[in-house]
């Protein structure tokens, strides 16, 4: 058994590994709370006997621990900070290597768990019930209940849930297993796919549910579920064959999505089984559900295989975006649309390096995590820098011999986590066999070490600009101060065209004037749009162009959305044209934002205890 290698859990997993957790919670909307119990099946690994068990909490309010049914002795021991407070469970028999115990956990989480939001019924759209959802990425599981809060351990899960709402887990519904429990209802799940304990997820709400594919359902508030049902329908079933015929076929039984409350933080969750999804991916013109094909790539990069600390996370999404883009490529049957999505990823990245300083470790593609919250290095980086580097070896390799790399790859490591140096092996490994003797000279110029730890942009690679010239073009108009925009300009665009036009104009060394802004604004609908995407970045434009008359726009939208990727972006801007503004914009939705996103927002306008990197 190889030495803990992930520097973010303080559990002793190279002596023992979780196989199997039962969850047994209770879903207490009044109390705000889970309160009930885990079953942890934990395997020792060594040879001598293992005399302690040491698992990762953070805030748990921990009652009891049995082990093999019986009383033991355990303590939780004082917090470290982020990791939180190892529990330590005496095993005074030991057990020898293979050998099984079970640990019963009696606990409650507390008001300070990072990994739960809880919504009054006036935060939901119909105002009828409240809402509970989980976010366990990157380390927030061990704020449930103990465990091995790790990548590198992956476990089976069973899900016993009681509530008075509708439960979602990251399992997959037992047939006709919901029971009745006076006014509450008993839900179960079995995930039989091993997962890490990031993936562990819960949601209870009033939620209702449509089909959207052959093995896909779309779930949500029933006052959204039509416009959510409309939006995902048609492409469903095209972005699971495309990525089945890219790797393999898809080895979780179903695949649904959760469109959830306004206020979570990400576009997505990758939660197996269950996507967790932002609302604004629902825009009324099916013109942001590439976030569908990402999470649905994660159900091989990530999922089924999995970065086995967080300083290797771009092995799970630069890995992701490559195959998303893929994916799009291939159900618009058209590459361009591969290169389309990489030149605006190619933009967030310039952003990300820009934020953070070109030399920043932050920017680095592994990322030392020793004593730092994993949530503090969470930005684009991972995705496009990860991205670029799986795609400069597919161009090295030529597609064709890439595509047969893809499945072999995912099939060696189904089930199981990987670093850097694992990929870096296998990928040389398969590459070495006598049929690509011709490409020996062309491997041992990649620059691995170069690639893995230089800080910065990448090396940028020639882009198929055919489907962004035209917004090119449009931009270059508006440098004139005397163009005058017609609504004909974007009208036969998709969304991502105009959003490369927008990031584009964000780019102008001279900001538009108030006036060219208010008309771009009215002109191409951006004010008016239901497209978070293109709002946003119109506001972008306004702040810079100091126009003041959209900044009461910009704090609204601030109150209505709680994804990190517009809410961090909208609030570095508005801060620096109106701090005032953007400090009561922020305290007026300080509950209304997730924890993780709360935590991130403070540190970006400075209120809050800022870590050096």
């Amino acid at each position: 058994m190889a030495p803990v290698r992930d520097p973010n859990t303080q559990s002793n997993y190279d002596q023992w590994r979780t196989k199997h957790t039962t969850a047994n919670f209770k879903v207490d909307f009044a109390a705000k709370c889970l309160r009930g119990s885990v079953i942890i099946e934990l395997q020792s690994q060594t040879d001598k006997a293992s005399k302690e068990i040491v698992l990762d909490s953070s805030f748990v309010d921990v009652s009891s621990i049995k082990l093999n049914s019986a009383p033991s002795q355990w303590e939780v021991r004082e917090r470290t900070g982020p990791s939180g407070s190892p529990v330590h469970v005496a095993v005074p028999e030991g057990a020898g290597k293979g050998e099984v115990v079970k640990l019963e956990i009696d606990l409650a989480t507390t008001d300070k768990c990072t990994a739960l939001q809880w919504l009054t019924p006036a935060q939901t759209s119909n105002k009828k019930a409240p809402f509970m959802f989980s976010q366990c990425q990157a380390i927030h599981a061990r704020s449930i209940f103990p465990c091995q809060d790790t990548p590198d351990v992956k476990s089976t899960y069973s899900f016993i849930i009681r509530s008075p709402q509708v439960v979602i887990a990251s399992g997959v519904p037992v047939p006709d297993a919901t029971e009745d429990a006076g006014e509450e209802k008993v839900y179960k799940f079995e995930q039989k796919v091993p997962i890490p304990a990031y993936l562990f997820a819960l949601a209870s709400g009033d939620i209702a549910s449509a089909p959207i594919g052959r093995c896909s359902c779309v779930a949500t508030g029933p006052n959204e579920l039509e416009a959510s049902q409309w939006e995902l329908q048609d492409d469903m079933d095209k972005f699971l064959d495309a990525a089945e015929k890219i790797v393999f076929p898809y080895r979780w039984g179903e695949y649904n999505v959760l469109v959830l409350p306004p206020s979570f933080p990400y576009g997505g969750m990758e939660n197996p089984i269950f996507t967790f999804a932002t609302p604004t991916i629902i825009s009324g013109d099916r013109q942001n559900i590439d976030v569908i094909a990402h999470e649905l790539a994660h159900s091989w990069s990530g999922n089924l295989v999995t970065n086995c600390s967080w300083e290797h996370f771009w092995l799970n999404e630069g890995w992701t975006v490559y195959l998303e883009r893929r994916i799009l490529a291939s159900i618009h049957k058209n590459d361009a649309y591969f290169d389309f999505s990489a030149i605006i990823g190619w933009k967030h990245l310039e952003e990300a390096v820009e934020e953070y300083g070109k030399d920043h470790e932050y920017t680095k593609l592994c990322i030392s995590h020793k004593g730092i919250d994993p949530d503090d290095a969470f930005s684009s980086v991972p995705y496009e820098k990860g991205f670029h580097f799986i795609y400069s070896l597919d161009r090295l390799v030529g597609r064709e011999n890439f595509d047969k790399f893809i499945p072999h790859y995912f099939g060696k490591w189904a089930n199981k986590s990987l670093d850097s140096y694992e990929f870096k092996a296998t990928f040389l490994d398969f590459f070495s066999a006598p049929e690509y003797a011709s490409l020996k000279d062309k491997l041992a110029e990649i620059d691995w070490e170069g690639r893995f730890y230089n800080p910065g942009l990448p090396p940028k690679p020639e882009f198929n600009t055919s489907l962004v010239d035209v917004c090119f073009e449009l931009a270059n108009k508006w440098k004139q101060k005397d163009f005058s925009p017609s609504s004909s300009d974007t009208s036969s665009w998709t969304g991502n065209q105009v959003l490369v036009f927008l990031n584009v104009v964000q780019n102008f060394e001279e900001p538009l004037t108030v006036e060219q802004s208010r008309n771009m604004g009215k002109v191409y609908g951006l004010i008016d749009t239901k497209n978070v995407e293109l709002k946003s970045a119109y506001y972008q434009i306004a702040m810079k162009a100091k126009d003041t008359s959209s900044y009461p726009g910009v704090a609204e939208l601030l109150g209505n959305v709680g994804r990190m990727k517009f809410v961090r972006t909208l609030f570095r801007t508005l801060t620096k044209v109106d701090r005032d503004l953007a400090l009561k914009t922020f305290e007026k939705n300080r509950d209304f934002y997730h924890p993780i996103c709360r935590m991130l927002v403070e540190k970006d306008l400075g209120l809050g205890e800022v870590k050096s990197a």
